[in-house]
């Protein structure tokens, strides 16, 4: 989508804030004892309430209207009835359709606090997107972002997982450009004014592969590694994005 008027653009602003007071109920109800499922009912509760449809159950064979991906889940997880425990670390991605316009969002948690590690997980996680935001503008390309990513998880220690991507998103749920969670500086595609994007990546204590549960959604880290996932959506702007989805004041630690 590539806004070009500013009604479409207060449009844009207005489903995201749905979408991201939505999301942060749904952390706040995460705790022991609690369920994924719990949890996406909650969520479809609250797509009700505001009049929005959760757009991830516009996507064949999917039925719920989050991903909720715990520990070594980095991303797809469909939730579950198992119960959270302190410690877990539990990623929520989650989108609405608004009057045609599609969101799509993620934030990961930890419940109780985090061991050492998983806490440097975290702040990887985070500083690799939101070291990426300032990047999403007029004449860069999507390398620069993918660069500042990787090199981020890197430093810290850890790996971004490669088959998965960040994206365009408004009039769907995916568009173009892919947001590749690693690339070299001036490559890729070149990112235009009003462009809606998704920037995002899976920062895994693992390596650069996945694996698939019998559910045919679950993606795994190969070794059982924990992995987080942050994801903003941002417009495309000439000296700075706008950050529509704005989760950076958010404590990780619930």
């Amino acid at each position: 989508m590539i806004v070009r008027n500013q009604q479409e653009e207060n449009i844009l602003k207005e489903a995201a804030e749905i979408s991201v007071s939505i999301l942060k109920e749904l952390g706040k109800n995460i705790k022991p004892g609690i369920t994924p499922l719990d949890i996406d009912a909650l969520a479809d509760k609250l797509c009700l309430e505001h009049k929005v449809h959760p757009d991830f159950k516009k996507v064949e064979g999917y039925n719920n209207a989050t991903c909720i991906s715990v520990n070594d889940t980095a991303v797809h997880g469909i939730p579950n009835n198992i119960p959270f425990k302190e410690g877990d670390l539990v990623s929520i991605d989650f989108g609405i359709v608004h009057k045609k316009i599609y969101t799509d969002h993620c934030f990961t948690w930890s419940i109780g606090k985090p061991t050492e590690k998983n806490k440097k997980l975290l702040i990887a996680g985070r500083a690799a997107v939101e070291n990426a935001l300032p990047c999403a503008v007029t004449g860069n390309r999507t390398g620069d972002l993918g660069h500042i990513m990787e090199k981020e998880a890197y430093k810290a220690g850890f790996t971004t997982l490669s088959m998965y991507c960040g994206h365009g998103v408004g009039h769907s749920l995916h568009e173009e450009p892919e947001i590749l969670a690693y690339g070299d500086k001036g490559t890729g595609q070149r990112l235009e004014n009003g462009m809606v994007i998704c920037v995002e990546c899976q920062v895994v204590d693992d390596d650069d592969d996945v694996k698939i549960a019998s559910n045919g959604w679950d993606a795994k880290t190969i070794h059982g590694g924990n992995s987080v996932m942050y994801e903003y959506m941002v417009l495309v702007r000439d000296k700075a994005p706008v950050i529509l989805t704005d989760t950076l004041d958010w404590d990780f630690v619930i």
